[in-house]
């Protein structure tokens, strides 16, 4: 019978000092620690103070790795702008471009077009207001697609030499 309560007794203890850190102070005002109850003298186990033991950092680490990263929108550019505002320049840019790239395409189109009734027709005044109007899409074409190499320049060079130069995350620009 005293067997079983020592083995439960000791057992007791065991899982309690695995639980619980031990703090006590010795007469000289020295501040010991232990998680073996045992190991404090005798005198000094009235004046012990238990200390609950944090969670294992090992544990904690890969609770957290398991979790869902969340995006860090504290980070700002030097000027205090963040991912939205580059994002949004990006996205504003590929619109324009996207825009100017249909309207080059209409005006492709209507100049071809223009180019086929030219072709076709057989009055010379007739011929003469065609060629006008096919200059006036032609121009207008020409104008279109310098727009659309600038928008492109704006795109490809000009944001991410900015965003390097007010240290924006190179990810907020990327398509």
């Amino acid at each position: 019978m005293k067997r079983i309560v020592f083995i439960l007794l000791f057992i007791f203890v065991a899982e309690s000092s695995f639980a619980e850190v031990y703090k006590w102070v010795d007469e000289k005002g020295v501040v010991h620690f232990t998680d073996d109850i045992t190991q404090i003298p005798v005198k000094y186990r009235g004046k012990i103070e238990e200390i609950e033991v944090q969670e294992d950092k090992s544990e904690v680490r890969k609770e957290s790795e398991s979790l869902p990263k969340k995006k860090d929108d504290s980070y700002r550019d030097s000027l205090g702008r963040g991912e939205e505002y580059w994002k949004g320049r990006v996205e504003e840019s590929k619109k324009q471009l996207e825009v100017l790239q249909e309207r080059v395409e209409r005006l492709r189109l209507r100049y071809n077009e223009l180019t086929e009734k030219f072709n076709s027709s057989r009055s010379s005044a007739e011929r003469a207001t065609l060629r006008n109007e096919r200059e006036q899409i032609k121009n207008q074409m020409d104008q279109c697609k310098i727009q659309v190499a600038e928008v492109k320049e704006i795109l490809e060079k000009k944001i991410p030499q900015e965003a390097d130069l007010y240290k924006a995350k190179a990810e907020w620009i990327r398509p």
